[in-house]
């Protein structure tokens, strides 16, 4: 098995492989390598591999491993101009803020069933839903 090469790579690997390469020629052995590098370093491993990148990068594998994986966890994907973007950490639906058509009407189908082989089923229909929390907890504790 050869070792990597730039043409067994796409242009990006090839881009992140000469930076690395000049940054290299400018600091000692054992300098700490700017995070801007590792991010391009872990997003291509993420899309192309860690083993492959950490060996044509000359990197540590198991520091790249972490990083792609925070890179993943993060949202950031690789974009086609390199650049990764943040997905959105949480997204809030606030009631009513969804468009329904006015012709459809929102729909919800609750089953429950306990131990004893006693079922609940609650079909809801349209804009105005009971209190779910309490029919459910009702049927919880019956005969109790």
């Amino acid at each position: 098995m050869g070792d990597a090469t730039p043409s067994d790579f796409p242009a990006a690997c090839s881009r992140v492989q000469r930076k690395l390469t000049y940054w290299r020629q400018r600091h000692r052995r054992g300098a700490r390598i700017p995070e801007e590098l590792w991010r391009e370093a872990a997003e291509l491993a993420c899309a192309h591999g860690i083993n492959c990148t950490a060996r044509a990068l000359r990197m540590d594998y198991y520091s790249l491993q972490k990083r792609a994986a925070a890179t993943v966890r993060l949202g950031v994907r690789p974009s086609a101009a390199g650049a990764g973007t943040r997905a959105p950490e949480f997204v809030e639906l606030l009631p009513g803020g969804i468009p329904v058509p006015p012709l459809s009407r929102p729909e919800c189908l609750i089953e429950m069933e306990d131990g004893d082989g006693a079922k609940l089923r609650i079909h809801l229909q349209g804009g105005a839903f009971p209190d779910i929390a309490a029919l459910t907890r009702g049927f919880r504790e019956r005969g109790s």
